[in-house]
């Protein structure tokens, strides 16, 4: 942590609301469900009970990473606007708390997914918890613009974990859900980041409006948009695709990239009369845009495995 000013009196005793939202419950429901759908998408069976712990595991995984960054970034969350009711800067929790659960729920939600699992998800969960808190959280974060770039790996390994919980390894199609988060996470952050430019201004973290402004931004936000398109239809040509993937695929997509057009449209003058509107409306709305490409491709698993699924549907790879 850095020296930043974090003098908050602790409130009072925390209670089970506030170690829950030390695990970033939001992003933990993302990483369940794509590390779900990688799981049943992949082309090995896996009862349903192994299935149920081994996605637990992952879950707590993705706790765990949660609390380990909040410990970290204690500091600068107490001035970010956003950020400041969380725990640790609202007074409600401990920093060693915080350590300690983040430490603990890494250390059982490893081990736990190689006994219900296999060795090889196992180290990929604690290769990923250890890239999220430290790669990301302890050095990329403050030191480079793209922090959320590289670090957003981290959140795209979820489903490459799950689909080795099923078959003890990765595919092209793990490959290619992997790539659709990690080319989602900058334009989605940068959006944010752009409508909370004074918060990071304030905190000293050199995201990209910060370090290079948001002409800049909005150039690579539309092109990490157009990168996706592709990616994302791929996916649709693999044995976990089809037509209500590709559908999906192809509106939400159209969607972003419409949303990327006119941020990149935008100059200073207007975007400073109307308070970001638009950036704020395309983070907004990209939230849901993993959420509904991924149960898209739960529909297609569960067609398939209820012998309904489009037989004549083309498979590319």
């Amino acid at each position: 942590m850095t020296d930043l000013s974090m003098d908050v009196a602790r409130t009072g005793e925390a209670q089970v609301k506030d170690y829950f939202a030390l695990l970033k419950p939001r992003v933990m429901s993302l990483v369940v469900l794509t590390a779900a759908v990688a799981m049943f998408a992949a082309p090995a069976p896996i009862h349903p009970i192994v299935a149920f712990a081994c996605i637990l595991c992952i879950a707590v995984g993705a706790g765990a990473s949660g609390a380990l960054n909040m410990w970290w970034d204690a500091d600068i969350d107490a001035v970010m606007k956003r950020t400041s009711a969380r725990p640790l800067p609202a007074g409600k929790v401990e920093p060693d708390e915080a350590l300690a659960i983040g430490v603990g729920l890494s250390i059982l939600s490893v081990g736990m997914l190689a006994v219900f699992g296999n060795l090889f998800s196992a180290a990929f969960l604690a290769f990923t918890i250890f890239f999220y808190a430290v790669v990301y959280s302890m050095w990329l974060k403050r030191s480079t613009p793209q922090n959320i770039v590289i670090g957003g790996a981290a959140g795209a390994f979820p489903p490459m974990i799950g689909w080795a919980v099923a078959t003890g390894g990765v595919s092209l199609e793990a490959v290619l859900m992997f790539a659709l988060i990690f080319l989602w996470t900058p334009p989605h952050f940068w959006a944010l980041a752009i409508f909370r430019n004074e918060d990071y201004v304030r905190a000293g973290v050199p995201m990209l409006p910060v370090a290079k402004g948001d002409r800049a931004t909005r150039n690579q936000i539309l092109l990490y948009t157009l990168a996706l398109f592709p990616v994302a239809m791929v996916l649709a040509f693999t044995p976990v695709g089809g037509p209500i993937y590709f559908l999906v695929a192809l509106a939400y997509n159209a969607r972003f990239v419409w949303g990327a057009w006119a941020i990149w449209r935008r100059d200073e003058a207007t975007a400073a009369s109307d308070k970001f509107a638009v950036e704020l409306r395309v983070f907004l709305e990209s939230i849901g845009y993993l959420f509904a490409l991924f149960i898209a491709l739960g529909i297609e698993v569960a067609l398939r495995a209820a012998g309904l699924g489009w037989s004549a549907w083309p498979v590319l790879f």
